[in-house]
C-alpha cells in the first residue's frame, strides 16, 4: 500500500496551544488511548488509559551500524542494559507534538547516524472523524501511521501488552496470529495484513473493571511483510535492540498480563540510504501503517420496545466477521483519511473565523474526546447511538450530559444527535419509566441500559425535561433545513476510488456502497425517505406523547423550581433556581413551536401563551433588582450565577424578531449576502457532487410576535457582568465557588458581545495552556491557582462537545441567530463598568427590606 502518507497522515498543522494530555486512539469508551504529560517527552511515561491508568504500548528506533536505541513513546528502554555492549540508549531530538480534530502527531529527530542529517520520524495517530460515513465512524479501531524521512535506514519497533483488554493485571489473557489470505477479488487493491489478536481467557461480557472493558478482542494489524514476535516485554526488546529484528516467533505460553508480561511486536526496517559513493545526502521517505481495533459483540444491553436485548456493534450489518471488518479498515485508510482531513479542515477554518487560533486548537482537541464515550449500535436504516457519562458516575445515556455535548452534534451532523436520542425516547415510548417527566438516564452504569422501571433514577425533573425539548426542537430545525455535515468540498485525487463495502445484506437505501450516508430522515414505521419539513414533522410527531407530558411537567414546575438538582448535581439541592426555571421556561417555549410544526396550532398558542407569561415572572424573580445581574436563586440574595441556558433561546431562533427574519428556507440560501457565506458554507461531499451547499440549523420564522422572547437587556446585562466576575483562567460558575465549567463558560461566551466573548476565550485558553490537570481535558477545574481540579475529578467527559457553541450558534436560523446578538458589539465610548462588590450589597438591602420572603 504505497500512498503519500506524508500528505495523508502527517496533516496537523503546528498547534498554538500545549494541553497537558492529547489523544492518541480515542473511538469509544474502551479503545480510549491518551498520551500524558504531553508538554514532556513521550518516552518519560506510558500512555495511558483515560483514567490515567498505564496502558502498555511502546515504539522504538534503531539505526543500522551505529548501536543507538531510540525510545520514541512509552518506556520501553526500561527493559534495556545501560552500558550493554551492543547498543547504546539515546534520546531523539523530539520536536513536540502538533493535533487537528482527527489526529495526532509526534514528531523526533534521530541524531548519531552514519550521515550528518538526522532521520526525521513523524508518529502519526488517526482516529478519523467522518461525518458523512456513520459506516466508517462506527468502527472501533484507529491507525497509526510511522513516517521515516533521511539518508540513513531505520527501524522501527512496536509493541502492545494485554492491558487493552481488561483492567485487572490478574487475568490470563490467550492471543495468536492471524494472516489471512487477501480475496482473489480484492487481491489487486488489497495489502495483505497479519493481525495479533488477544483476548481474556474467560471474558466477562458487557462488565468493566476500574472502567476498563472486561470483553473484547484487541485486533494490532500491520502489512504482511513486517517482522512479528510475541514473547515476554524484556526479551523481545533486548532482543531487537541487540540484533535489530524480531523472529517471527510466536510464545504460547498463555499467562496473566504482567506474569513475564507477554507483549505483542512487530518490527519495520526502512531502507532510506541510497548509493554511500555519492556525495552528500539525498533524502528519501518511506511509511509503515498499523491499525488497532478493539472488537466487542455485543456492545451493551439495552431496554428496548421488545424487551432487554444484546444490542450488535453497527458494523456487524455490513461485516461478516471481525477479520473481514479489519481488513476493510486497513484497506480503508487512504478514505478515512481524506474523510478525516476534510472535516478538520473545515472545523480549523470555521473556528478561527468563529474565535481565534486558540479556540480552533480547542475545538479540535474536544471532537475526538466527545465520540470517545459513544458506541454505535442498530442497524444502517436505524442507528443508534449510545454514550457513556464518563468519569463522573458512568451513566448510561445521561439526558444532562447529552445536552452539553450536543451543539457538536448539531455542527458536525446532526443525525448523530437523533441516534442519541432515539434509545431515550423509544425506551420511555414503550412505558418503561413510570414517571411523568424525562428521565435522567437509561441505567446506572454503562454498557448495561437496563433503565429505571422504579422510578428512582437522579431526580433532576426540570432539567431533563427542559433539555429534551429544546433538543428536539433542535434536531426539528436541523431536519427542516436539511442541514449537511460539515465537512469542505473537496475533489478527489486522480485515480482515487473510495474503498467500496460488499455487505451481506442490501443496505443500498441506506447507505451507498462505499458506506457513505444517503441523504433525508427515514420514518421507522412507513420506511419512507423524507427531508425538509416533512422530516422534522415526522420526528417529532412519533414521540409528540413525549413532548407534550414533559411540557405539562414544566408547566407545573419550572417558573418557580422546588428543591432539586440540575446538571451541576456536585453543586447540591436547590430551590427556585434562577438559571433552571429559565431552561424549564424555554422548554415549554420550545414546545409551542413543536406543536406548530406537527400541526397542533390551538396547543402551539396554549403554550406560547404560557411561555411569554412565565418569561416576564422569571425577570421579576431572578434578575437582581438594581438590573445587573441573574441571582443564583429567586431568594438567594447577593448571589449571581452564569444562566448559560440564555444559550437555547439563541439557538432556537426565539431571539430572531419576526421583523428580521424569513418565513421561507429558500431565503436562507441566497448567495448575495457575503457576510453569511461563511455560515452557509457548501460541504457537499468530495467523493460525489459539490451541488448541495450546508444549510444553516434552525427555523429562520424567528418568534411568532414581534419582539424576541428574551429582550436584548438580559442578554446586555449579562454579558457585562461576566465580564466583570471573569476570573484567571475563565468564569465561574456562580458566587459560590472559584471553580467553573468549561462547556457552560462557552454556551454563555456564545450569546455575550464581542468584548466579553474574547476575554473568555483569552482566559480558558490560558487554562488549557498552563492547567496541572492531568488527565483528559476535564470540564470542571479551578480559576484560580494553578487551574487544577477543585477537589471533583471529573475527565474525558463528552460534555466537551459544549466547546462547539459558537460554531452551532453561528449556523442557526440562516446565520440570524448571531446577527441578533449584534447590538451587544457595539459598546458606547466610557461605558461604566459594573461594581460588582456594589450591585451584591445593594441585592442584599433588598433581600434585607423585603425580610427574605420566600417563593
Amino acid at each position: 500500500m504505497r500512498f503519500d502518507f506524508l500528505a495523508l497522515a502527517a496533516v496537523a498543522s503546528a498547534s498554538t496551544l500545549t494541553p497537558n494530555v492529547l489523544p492518541l486512539f480515542v473511538r469509544n469508551p474502551y479503545l480510549s488511548t491518551w498520551l500524558g504529560n504531553a508538554r514532556k517527552a513521550p518516552w518519560e511515561d506510558w500512555p495511558m488509559f483515560w483514567t490515567g491508568s498505564h496502558l502498555g504500548f511502546s515504539v522504538m528506533a534503531s539505526v543500522p551500524g551505529s548501536g543507538n536505541i531510540y525510545p520514541l513513546i512509552g518506556r520501553p528502554h526500561d527493559s534495556l542494559h545501560h552500558g550493554h555492549k551492543l547498543y547504546n540508549i539515546t534520546l531523539p531530538e523530539y520536536l513536540g507534538p502538533t493535533f487537528d480534530a482527527s489526529t495526532t502527531n509526534l514528531t523526533y529527530l534521530l541524531h548519531g547516524s552514519s550521515h550528518d542529517e538526522p532521520v526525521k520520524v513523524t508518529l502519526s495517530f488517526l482516529s478519523p472523524i467522518t461525518p458523512s460515513s456513520t459506516l466508517r465512524q462506527s468502527i472501533p479501531a484507529a491507525y497509526l501511521t510511522v513516517i521515516a524521512e533521511g539518508c540513513s535506514d531505520v527501524t522501527i519497533y512496536t509493541d502492545a501488552n494485554g492491558e487493552w483488554v481488561s483492567g485487572n493485571r490478574v487475568n490470563e489473557i490467550k492471543w495468536d496470529l492471524h494472516e489471512p489470505k487477501v480475496p482473489e477479488e480484492r487481491s489487486k487493491d488489497a495489502t495483505p495484513i497479519k493481525t495479533w489478536k488477544w483476548t481474556r481467557q474467560t471474558e466477562q461480557h458487557l462488565t468493566e473493571f476500574n472502567d476498563h472493558a472486561e470483553w473484547g478482542t484487541l485486533h494490532f494489524t500491520g502489512p504482511a511483510d513486517v517482522q512479528h514476535e510475541a514473547g515476554t516485554s524484556g526479551l523481545l526488546r533486548q532482543h531487537f535492540a541487540e540484533k535489530g529484528y524480531l523472529r517471527n516467533q510466536i510464545d504460547r505460553d498463555f499467562r496473566r498480563i504482567m506474569q513475564e508480561e507477554p507483549v505483542f511486536a512487530f518490527a519495520k526496517t526502512f531502507k532510506l540510504a541510497r548509493d554511500s559513493k555519492k556525495k552528500g545526502c539525498s533524502k528519501t521517505e518511506d511509511s509503515v501503517v498499523f491499525t488497532f481495533a478493539l472488537i466487542q459483540d455485543p456492545v451493551v444491553q439495552f431496554a428496548s420496545a421488545r424487551g432487554l436485548t444484546f444490542m450488535k456493534p453497527l458494523w456487524a450489518s455490513h461485516f461478516a466477521s471481525p477479520d473481514e471488518l479489519v481488513r476493510y479498515h486497513y484497506n480503508d485508510f487512504k478514505t478515512a483519511s481524506w474523510l478525516a482531513r476534510n472535516y478538520s479542515d473545515s472545523l480549523a477554518r470555521d473556528a478561527f473565523e468563529s474565535g481565534s487560533e486558540s479556540y480552533q486548537d480547542i475545538a479540535a482537541l474536544s471532537a475526538r474526546q466527545v465520540l470517545g464515550a459513544t458506541q454505535f449500535s442498530g442497524t444502517p436504516d436505524d442507528p443508534i447511538i449510545f454514550l457513556k457519562e464518563i468519569s463522573s458516575n458512568g451513566n448510561f445515556q445521561t439526558v444532562d450530559v447529552i445536552f452539553p455535548a450536543f451543539p457538536f452534534f448539531l455542527y458536525t451532523n446532526p443525525r448523530w444527535l437523533g441516534y442519541l436520542l432515539e434509545p431515550l425516547l423509544e425506551h420511555q415510548l414503550s412505558g418503561q419509566y413510570p414517571n411523568d417527566y424525562s428521565m435522567h438516564d437509561l441505567g446506572a452504569h454503562f454498557p448495561n441500559a437496563t433503565g429505571h422501571s422504579d422510578g428512582n433514577d437522579e431526580y433532576m425533573p426540570v432539567e431533563e425535561c427542559g433539555n429534551m425539548l429544546i433538543m428536539g426542537l433542535a434536531l426539528a430545525n436541523a431536519f427542516r433545513y436539511d442541514t449537511e455535515p460539515a465537512f469542505v468540498q473537496a475533489a478527489a485525487p486522480h485515480n482515487f476510488p473510495a474503498n467500496a463495502i460488499s455487505s451481506a445484506k442490501d443496505w443500498s437505501h441506506a447507505v451507498d456502497k462505499f458506506g457513505f450516508d444517503l441523504p433525508g430522515y427515514r420514518d421507522r414505521k412507513t420506511d419512507l425517505q423524507t427531508t425538509g419539513s416533512k422530516a422534522a414533522e415526522k420526528w417529532l410527531a412519533r414521540s409528540y406523547s413525549l413532548w407534550k407530558q414533559w411540557t405539562g411537567y414544566l408547566v407545573r414546575e419550572s417558573l418557580i423550581p422546588h428543591n432539586q438538582l440540575c446538571t451541576d448535581d456536585f453543586a447540591g439541592w436547590l430551590a427556585n433556581q434562577t438559571n433552571l426555571a429559565l431552561k424549564g421556561i424555554i422548554g415549554i417555549k420550545a414546545m409551542s413551536e413543536i406543536a406548530d410544526i406537527v400541526g397542533h396550532e390551538d396547543e402551539a398558542k396554549h403554550y406560547r401563551k404560557i411561555a411569554a407569561t412565565y418569561i416576564d415572572k422569571w425577570q421579576e424573580y431572578g434578575i437582581s433588582r438594581d438590573q445587573t445581574h441573574a441571582k443564583l436563586a429567586y431568594t438567594w440574595y447577593g448571589s449571581w450565577t452564569t444562566i448559560y441556558n440564555l444559550y437555547a433561546d439563541s439557538l432556537l431562533c426565539f431571539h430572531v424578531s419576526s421583523s428580521s427574519s424569513s418565513s421561507s428556507s429558500s431565503s436562507l440560501s441566497t448567495k448575495d449576502h457575503k457576510d453569511r457565506e461563511r455560515r452557509k458554507r457548501g460541504f457537499g461531499r468530495w467523493l460525489g457532487t459539490t451541488e448541495g451547499d450546508q444549510k444553516p440549523i434552525g427555523g429562520g420564522d424567528g418568534d411568532k410576535t414581534e419582539k424576541p422572547f428574551i429582550p436584548d437587556k438580559v442578554y446586555q446585562m449579562q454579558s457585562d457582568w461576566y465580564s466583570a466576575v471573569l476570573q484567571k483562567y475563565g468564569l465561574p460558575l456562580d458566587s459560590r465557588h472559584l471553580y467553573t465549567k468549561s462547556d457552560w463558560e462557552f454556551f454563555a461566551a456564545a450569546v455575550t458581545g464581542k468584548k466579553t466573548r474574547m476575554e473568555m476565550l483569552e482566559a480558558i485558553s490560558s487554562w488549557v495552556n498552563e492547567t496541572v490537570t492531568d488527565r483528559p481535558l476535564t470540564d470542571l477545574y479551578d480559576t484560580e491557582g494553578n487551574g487544577g481540579y477543585p477537589g471533583i475529578y471529573f475527565m474525558a467527559r463528552p460534555v466537551v462537545g459544549g466547546h462547539f457553541a459558537f460554531l452551532a450558534l453561528e449556523r442557526a436560523c440562516g446565520g440570524k441567530a448571531v446577527e441578533a446578538l449584534g447590538f451587544m458589539d457595539e459598546e458606547p465610548v466610557n461605558k461604566k463598568m459594573v461594581d460588582v462588590d456594589e450591585a451584591l450589597k445593594a441585592d442584599m438591602l433588598e433581600g434585607k427590606r423585603d425580610g427574605w420572603v420566600d417563593l
